[in-house]
């Protein structure tokens, strides 16, 4: 909705909410809280999430990593430090959590509902972190993307709805969790990828609406659109001298939401 959450890269645990139309921005008050010094593997949060809420006019910032004591092996405590713009305070939870994250499922976070998602690395859910009621739960991934081999899964929005595509050598297939409460997922397109099969092994998808489809590889960004079944090229960096080395592409929403 509008505001991007970046962090230092010297100092470690420094974060800010920033709005680039507005180009407004806020430096989050450092946590009291120690363990923020001390995730594991790196002393950096293993999930770091953005919660924007336009109707209450309000942002969460989400850091959970798991704990080590100085001295010892990290363990299965979940730390999880949430930041609430109205108050500008954080708020700390403890949980314990036997997940792991590739770093595509860490950058994929879905906010929907009023509740934090991030795909886990071995595919077999989704990590859902309610704000409303501060509890991590799990979500069940579709039965055909559970139990297929070899096939990459991503997890994006899709006007107000988790969504899951997968995506394989010859296609993309998307799934919609229209019931919420349920868990109950439908299967809304099933995309060929023969006319970009040569694309196929470094693309991944960054923004979908009804319409359209939004993919992107090392230096391109392409559309499809669902209706026509057309795919065409958003952008390309023609010139690969000029492409940073930690090219990504993310999908972005603008508005005139205030940092502060």
């Amino acid at each position: 909705n509008g505001l991007l959450c970046c962090s230092s890269i010297p100092d470690k645990g420094v974060y800010y909410v920033c709005n680039p139309m507005t180009r407004s921005y806020k430096l989050l008050p450092k946590s009291r809280e120690r363990p923020v010094t001390r995730f594991y593997p790196d002393g950096e949060a293993t999930l770091v999430g953005l919660a924007c809420d336009l109707a209450m006019q309000k942002f969460n910032v989400v850091l959970a990593g798991y704990h080590r004591s100085f001295g010892h092996r990290p363990d299965k405590t979940f730390i999880c430090l949430v930041f609430d713009s109205e108050s500008n305070k954080w708020r700390k939870l403890v949980s314990l959590q036997d997940d792991h994250f590739t770093h595509m499922n860490k950058n994929q976070v879905v906010f929907v509902n009023g509740s934090l998602h991030w795909l886990t690395e071995s595919c077999s859910c989704v990590l859902v972190l309610d704000l409303f009621l501060d509890i991590w739960r799990k979500f069940s991934l579709p039965d055909e993307v559970r139990f297929e081999t070899g096939n990459r899964i991503y997890l994006l929005e899709s006007d107000g709805h988790l969504s899951v595509i997968q995506i394989s050598e010859a296609s993309m297939n998307i799934w919609v969790l229209k019931d919420y409460e349920k868990e109950e997922w439908h299967m809304v397109d099933r995309v060929s990828l023969k006319c970009i099969r040569g694309m196929v092994p470094g693309i991944f998808p960054i923004s979908q609406t009804r319409e359209y489809v939004f993919l992107a590889t090392q230096k391109q960004v392409l559309v499809y659109h669902r209706n026509s079944r057309v795919w065409k090229e958003m952008y390309s960096a023609k010139n690969s001298c000029t492409l940073p080395l930690w090219f990504s592409a993310h999908a972005f929403r603008s508005t005139i939401f205030s940092c502060h």
